[in-house]
């Protein structure tokens, strides 16, 4: 049988950028912003990140919040991520973004109002550009692609300095088609946009092998003719140094970067799941050991920027902000009741109207 003649057409290759080793160790030189006045500062909003998870959690299970995704195991992702943004830039989040959130400047009030069901709480008093979280999986990262091209347009058109739209969202969504459509569309527009994918290997209860025949996430960036790179994303140096360099190249009007941030999900997918009854104990016993603030503080520690009485002292200042925060949470009253409408309407639909002013009588009778 007649064995056809091919050529090769294109090739690609993915590579993984790493700083800390699982034990703490330099795999290689730092890049010139870990400072070790830095590596304490990301060292805090990861700790910071791990409390308020912490603590979110324990007030969904005494029904003071409602649903509440956990960033445990993958904050060096977030925090990376917010720490390598400007002030300027729009972030265009996913629902597990707690660490980010944080480096963005959003209240811890704010935080607890979102998943307490006050829409007040999606207003960022420190980070009015950004988006409110998203719930819909992958759609936020459409909505970068679009902010993205305004910022371009912004740039090119009314002098603008430039901008960049950084979107984020978990493994899972890299198999839908909002995810294809957006890459595709930043690839051939050259959007100034950044993707950051949480590979945190669970989609709820579907492992990652079972969602994608992909070897990685990143390589999916192929097909979009732009950049991708796969990070250890329990390395917050890696993570911070990966989003700064995309988002500068971005600047530069040199396109849209893809970035696969390897982690693993240490928590249940939300606290309406039970990842017990599918995720073998056994490899979270194995996860567990490569988490992101147990490898930074070894490090620092080696090179005497960090002991017990630091971890200590730091211990106790974020938990005086944790309660002062969920304090204000607590003590914030409650939207009115019409708020259903009014945060989802510009203008009330006239079908709508005789169940508004049932809603607004029965707050007034409170």
């Amino acid at each position: 049988m007649h064995k056809p003649r091919m050529h090769l057409v294109a090739s690609f290759d993915i590579a993984h950028l790493q700083y800390l080793d699982d034990r703490g160790r330099a795999t290689q030189e730092l890049p010139d912003f870990a400072t070790p006045d830095m590596l304490q500062a990301l060292y805090r909003q990861m700790a910071l990140a791990r409390l308020v998870d912490d603590r979110a959690v324990k007030l969904q299970r005494t029904g003071r919040l409602g649903t509440y995704p956990s960033s445990l195991g993958q904050e060096a992702i977030g925090v990376g991520t917010g720490s390598a943004m400007d002030s300027e830039d729009v972030y265009c989040p996913y629902y597990r973004e707690t660490g980010a959130l944080l480096e963005r400047g959003v209240q811890i009030e704010e935080i607890l109002a979102i998943w307490g069901g006050d829409e007040r709480g999606q207003c960022f008093e420190h980070a009015p550009r950004d988006l409110p979280l998203c719930i819909p999986i992958a759609t936020q990262l459409l909505h970068a692609a679009g902010i993205a091209f305004a910022l371009k347009y912004k740039n090119a058109h009314f002098d603008e300095p430039p901008r960049v739209a950084v979107t984020s969202a978990g493994d899972g969504a890299t198999s839908r088609g909002d995810f294809y459509e957006a890459l595709n569309l930043a690839g051939v527009w050259k959007l100034p946009v950044v993707f950051v994918i949480n590979n945190n290997q669970w989609a709820i209860s579907v492992a990652r092998g079972a969602q994608t025949a992909s070897r990685t996430i990143a390589q999916k960036a192929v097909a979009a003719g732009i950049p991708g790179l796969q990070v250890d994303g329990n390395d917050v140096i890696a993570v911070r140094a990966a989003v700064a360099d995309a988002a500068e190249r971005a600047r530069r009007g040199e396109g849209p970067t893809l970035i696969e941030a390897l982690s693993y999900r240490l928590c249940d997918h939300t606290t309406a799941d039970d990842a017990s009854r599918y995720r073998p104990p056994e490899e979270l016993a194995q996860a567990e050991k490569s988490e992101p603030l147990a490898r930074l503080a070894r490090f620092l520690e080696s090179e005497g920027h960090w002991n017990g009485d630091a971890e200590t002292e730091l211990q106790r200042e974020l938990a005086e902000i944790l309660e002062r925060e969920v304090r204000a949470y607590s003590d914030c009253p409650k939207d009115r009741p019409t708020a259903i409408f009014d945060h989802l309407y510009a203008e009330l639909p006239e079908a709508l109207y005789e169940q508004y002013d049932e809603l607004a009588a029965r707050g007034e009778a409170r």
